[in-house]
């Protein structure tokens, strides 16, 4: 199983139904929820992202804002996405509570993360090393189950593969999601290639593969 079906099963049926991606970045799972027939609210703080997202989902509405903060009243939604998201956000904990303000009861927050392993993260560390970022994301989602604010209803680990064609793709995909990113590759170009290619996976002349194990929690607030 893959992040998207495991998203769209946790939602199901998806017609008609509110759902707040929250990072939403240039709008791919938006444009995947609004096909399926959802009604889409995304967030994201950059604003060149979110005018990516516009273009390819007009269908959807799209706010300026950060996990900390959502615009939106209490239950406003019936299901809350943060994919690969959370981690990027300076407090998750407080972005664990704002995602269950808006949520109605009965309501559902999926948030997939990327764990601090695999090939993937290997070749992206001489870029950024995000092995603290992950752990407290995956420390805030604890603590949000320990202290009762949320219930696991789903808890699992899948792969996802990605292919290819070159370093300067792979480099092209890591940036798109922090252009920050740019710098510090022109800088370590070396260090940045040669940890791509130990780290990849490749059969003669074909596509380098990398792998990214992600952690899927299915929650639902306290009450809910």
């Amino acid at each position: 199983m893959d992040a998207l079906t495991l998203i769209r099963d946790s939602f199901a049926p998806l017609a008609g139904k509110r759902i707040l991606d929250i990072g939403c970045g240039s709008g791919t799972l938006a444009r995947r929820l609004v096909d399926a027939g959802a009604e889409v609210t995304g967030i994201d703080p950059g604003a060149a992202a979110l005018a990516r997202a516009r273009d390819a989902v007009p269908e959807a509405r799209f706010e300026s804002a950060t996990g900390e903060a959502l615009p939106f009243p209490d239950a406003s939604f019936q299901g809350a996405v943060m994919l690969n998201a959370l981690h990027h956000v300076p407090d998750p904990a407080a972005a664990l509570a704002e995602a269950a303000r808006v949520l109605v009861p009965g309501g559902r927050l999926v948030v997939v993360e990327p764990l601090a392993e695999g090939s993937f993260f290997d070749a992206l560390r001489p870029i950024e090393d995000e092995t603290a970022v992950r752990a407290a994301a995956q420390d805030a989602i604890a603590s949000a189950l320990a202290r009762g604010a949320y219930a696991c209803r789903r808890d699992v680990t899948v792969a996802r593969h990605e292919s290819f064609e070159s370093l300067d793709a792979f480099l092209a995909r890591v940036s798109a999601v922090d252009p920050a990113r740019e710098a510090t590759i022109r800088e370590r170009r070396p260090v940045v290639e040669e940890a791509f290619l130990k780290a990849a996976a490749r059969e003669a002349d074909g596509p380098f593969r990398l792998v990214q194990p992600l952690r899927i929690h299915v929650l639902e607030p306290a009450g809910a």
